[in-house]
C-alpha cells in the first residue's frame, strides 16, 4: 500500500480535501440513478434492433456485473483517491506511457458527463408532454444557432424550450450536490425511493397481470428493411449481427454504469468493506431493473403495426421513411415517448398516468445527481493527480468539488443545445467502451506490478480473466456497432477522446513542468519502491496492439 494512502487513513480530513462521510448505503443511493438510464435506451435499442431486444439487456447487464469485481478490487488499492474505476486504472498504466492514463480518466468523464444533458433534456421534455399539447407553440418553436448536419444528418445546436427546462434542472442538481457529499446522499435516498418505484412497477405489474405476451419477444431475429423500406424480420447473417453488436455497444452505456459507486472511495468512513458492498449491492439492483423493465416495456408494447408506408421515389429510394407505432415508433426511439409508453403499462387512467410520467422525471434527476457527483470527482481526482487543469482539484467548505461541477455543468449545456441525444449517447458510449477496456486491462497490471499491495477484496482470478476478455468482446462490440448509430460514429468518438492530449501535454508540460504531483509519485510507486512497477514488461502494449486490431477487424466485417 502507498505511503499517501497509509498515512491518509488514519487522518482526520483536511481542508481543502473531500470528507469522509458516507457509508456504501451512501455511495449506494448516490449510484441508485443508474437503473434509470435504462429510460435513455431503451427505446432507441427496441426500435433499432427489434424483438431481441430484451435479450441484450440482460446479456449487457450480465457483461457489466462481471466486470465490475475487477473494479471493486483496484478501487480497495486507493482508498485516498476519489474520482472512480479511470483514477485507479490510471496508475497502473502511467508507468507505461504517460498519455495513457490521462487517456483513460478522460474517456471515462466523457462517457459520464452527457448523463446531465440527455437526463436533463428526456426529463424536460417529459415535463413539456404533461403540461401540454404536442403541437403546442412551446413544443415546436426553436432558434437554431448552428447547423452540425456535415455531422450528421439533421443535427444541430438549438435553443428551445426543452434546453430552457433542461437548464434549469441541471442547475438544481448542482444546488443539491453543492453541500457535500453527505447531504448529496441523503437527497438520492429520498428521490431514489421515490424514483425506482415507478421502474419496478413497471416491470412487474404487466407481469402479474399477463400484459407481456411472449409473441411480442419473438421471433428471435434481428430487424431488416425490405426494398419498400417496410420493416421485416432478419437473418443472423452478417448484416443481423451488426445490428446486435450496436445494440449491445449501446446497451452497455447504461448497464456498466454501476460502477460509478466506487467513485466515493476517498468519502467512505471505512473504504476497505464499504467500496466492495457498494459495486455489489448496486450491480444486484441494476440487474434486477435492467432485466424486468425491457422485458415488460417490449411485451407489453410489442415492436408495432405500419401506421403510414414508406414513400418510394422512381428511381426506387425511399425518400419518406415507413411509421410505426409500437417501439418502432420515432418518438420511442428519440426517448421522449419512453415514459408516457411505460405509464401507459399501468393503466390506472389520466391522474395514474400523470403520477407516473412526474415519478419517472425524478427518475431522471436521481440520474442526473449520480452522474454529476461522479464525473465531477473524476475531474477533481484528475487534477490532482497531474492530468487536467489546475484550477479543477479546489473543494468548497462543504467538500463538493465545485469547480469540476461548474465545469460538467457548462459543457452540458452545449451538449443540452443538440438536436439529437442518441448520437450524443453514441459518441459518450465509444469513450466508455475505450475507458473499459484500459480499466479491465488495468486489474491484471495491478496484480503483477503490485503483488504484494493490500487489496481489502481480491476478485477470483478467473473472474479477473473473464474481465479480460471482456475488454476485448466490448472493442468488438465497438468496432462492429458504433456506426450502426449514425454514420462516422466511431471516428467522431476516437476523435474527440484524443481531445486530452494538448490538455495533459500544457498541464504536465508547462504547468507542472514535466513533474507530478508529489502523492502521485508515491501511487506510482517511484518514492517507496525505487524502480519496482513495470514488472508487466510488454505485456500491457501487447494488450493495446491486440485492442486495435480487434476494432479494425470487427469494423472491417460489419455490415451496414
Amino acid at each position: 500500500m502507498s505511503i499517501a494512502a497509509t498515512n491518509e487513513v488514519v487522518a482526520g480530513p483536511e481542508a481543502g480535501t473531500l470528507h469522509r462521510k458516507i457509508s456504501w448505503t451512501g455511495a449506494f443511493w448516490i449510484a441508485s440513478g443508474v437503473p434509470a438510464l435504462v429510460l435513455f435506451s431503451v427505446g432507441a435499442i427496441g426500435a433499432t434492433v427489434g424483438a431481441p431486444a430484451w435479450f441484450i439487456w440482460i446479456l449487457s447487464i450480465l457483461f457489466g456485473f462481471i466486470q465490475a469485481f475487477s473494479y471493486a478490487e483496484i478501487a480497495g488499492l486507493f482508498p485516498h483517491k476519489s474520482g472512480g474505476a479511470s483514477v485507479y486504472g490510471a496508475i497502473a498504466w502511467v508507468r507505461y506511457g504517460k498519455l495513457l492514463a490521462p487517456f483513460s480518466v478522460w474517456c471515462n468523464w466523457l462517457a459520464w458527463s452527457p448523463v446531465l444533458s440527455i437526463g436533463s433534456g428526456l426529463a424536460a421534455g417529459y415535463v413539456l408532454s404533461i403540461l401540454f399539447a404536442p403541437d403546442a407553440a412551446i413544443n415546436t418553436w426553436q432558434l437554431t444557432l448552428v447547423d452540425l448536419g456535415w455531422l450528421k444528418a439533421g443535427l444541430a445546436l438549438r435553443i428551445n424550450a426543452t434546453f430552457i427546462l433542461g437548464a434549469a434542472l441541471l442547475l438544481i442538481a448542482f444546488a443539491i450536490q453543492h453541500r457535500g457529499i453527505s447531504q448529496t446522499a441523503k437527497v438520492q435516498v429520498i428521490l431514489g425511493v421515490v424514483a425506482l418505484l415507478p421502474l419496478i412497477l413497471i416491470g412487474l405489474v404487466p407481469l402479474f397481470t399477463g400484459d407481456v405476451l411472449a409473441s411480442n419477444l419473438g421471433p428471435f431475429a434481428p430487424l431488416a428493411k425490405d426494398e419498400a423500406g417496410k420493416i421485416i424480420a432478419g437473418e443472423w447473417n452478417m448484416a443481423g449481427i451488426t445490428l446486435m453488436a450496436g445494440g449491445l455497444f449501446i446497451a452497455a452505456w447504461s448497464t456498466y454504469g454501476f460502477e460509478t459507486a466506487v467513485c466515493y472511495t476517498r468519502e467512505f468512513k471505512d473504504p476497505k468493506t464499504d467500496t466492495f458492498k457498494a459495486i455489489l449491492y448496486s450491480g444486484l439492483l441494476c440487474i434486477f431493473v435492467f432485466t424486468i423493465v425491457p422485458i415488460s416495456f417490449q411485451g407489453v408494447l410489442g415492436l408495432g403495426q405500419l401506421v403510414t408506408p414508406a414513400v418510394v421515389d422512381a428511381s426506387g429510394t425511399v425518400t419518406t421513411p415507413a411509421v410505426y407505432d409500437g417501439i418502432l415508433s420515432a418518438d420511442i426511439y428519440s426517448g421522449m415517448g419512453v415514459a408516457s409508453a411505460m405509464a401507459g403499462m399501468i393503466k390506472g387512467g389520466p391522474v395514474v398516468h400523470n403520477i407516473i410520467v412526474v415519478m419517472l422525471i425524478l427518475a431522471l434527476m436521481l440520474a442526473i445527481v449520480t452522474s454529476m457527483a461522479g464525473s465531477s470527482r473524476t475531474l477533481y481526482q484528475a487534477s490532482v493527480d497531474g492530468w487536467l487543469p489546475k484550477y479543477l482539484s479546489h473543494v468548497n467548505e462543504n467538500g463538493a468539488p465545485t469547480r469540476a461541477m461548474w465545469t460538467d455543468l457548462c459543457f452540458n449545456l452545449v451538449l443540452l443545445m443538440m438536436s439529437d441525444y442518441v448520437f450524443v449517447l453514441a459518441i459518450s458510449n465509444v469513450c466508455y467502451i475505450l475507458f473499459n477496456f484500459l480499466n479491465l486491462n488495468a486489474a491484471w497490471m495491478h496484480r503483477i506490478d503490485r503483488p504484494a499491495w493490500e487489496r481489502p477484496f481480491k476478485a477470483p482470478t478467473w473472474l479477473l480473466g473473464m474481465g479480460t476478455v471482456l475488454a476485448y468482446v466490448n472493442l468488438a462490440l465497438l468496432g462492429m456497432g458504433a456506426d450502426i448509430w449514425g454514420a462516422g460514429t466511431l471516428v467522431t468518438g476516437l476523435i474527440c477522446s484524443a481531445f486530452i492530449i494538448p490538455v495533459f501535454l500544457f498541464r504536465h508540460y508547462v504547468t507542472d513542468k514535466g513533474q507530478f504531483p508529489a502523492a502521485m509519485m508515491e501511487d506510482m510507486h517511484l518514492r517507496a519502491e525505487p524502480g519496482a512497477g513495470t514488472r508487466a514488461g510488454v505485456l500491457p502494449y501487447a494488450a493495446l496492439a491486440l485492442g486495435a486490431v480487434v476494432i479494425i477487424v470487427a469494423h472491417s466485417l460489419a455490415v451496414y
